[in-house]
């Protein structure tokens, strides 16, 4: 089968919507407001939907992986931004080594947890 895909576009939920929408835009992803409720964030060609939507126990057990080309930097950079004493409920985990790979995570003000990682060749 050729899908032909050309990008994929998880859609997440908020728990406040403002403060998400806050959080997202100080991690660097530039937002386009689609609805007053819906807006699409973007960095290069990945983008996924925000929505002012909360059920607890989907939004907690959302995980979305985002392949960096360097952990380490990547991690010091979301240091720098300072998100959990900016933003209630944030958690920052430091770099994890495995036999796959390297990643740190990043909860989100609602609970979404984001993978950061990078693959070995």
């Amino acid at each position: 089968m050729n899908h032909g895909a050309k990008s994929i576009r998880p859609f997440i939920g908020a728990k406040n919507f403002e403060i998400s929408r806050s959080f997202y835009r100080d991690l660097g992803f530039e937002e386009t407001v689609l609805e007053s409720n819906f807006s699409v964030f973007k960095t290069a060609e990945i983008a996924f939907y925000l929505q002012d939507y909360y059920d607890k126990s989907w939004i907690e057990n959302t995980m979305i992986f985002l392949e960096v080309d360097n952990v380490e930097r990547y991690y010091s950079e979301l240091l720098a931004l300072n998100l959990p004493e900016k933003f209630e409920g944030v958690k920052l985990t430091p770099i994890k080594y495995l036999d796959w790979g390297s990643e740190c995570f990043l909860h989100d003000p609602s609970g979404v947890l984001w993978h950061f990682g990078k693959f070995k060749q």
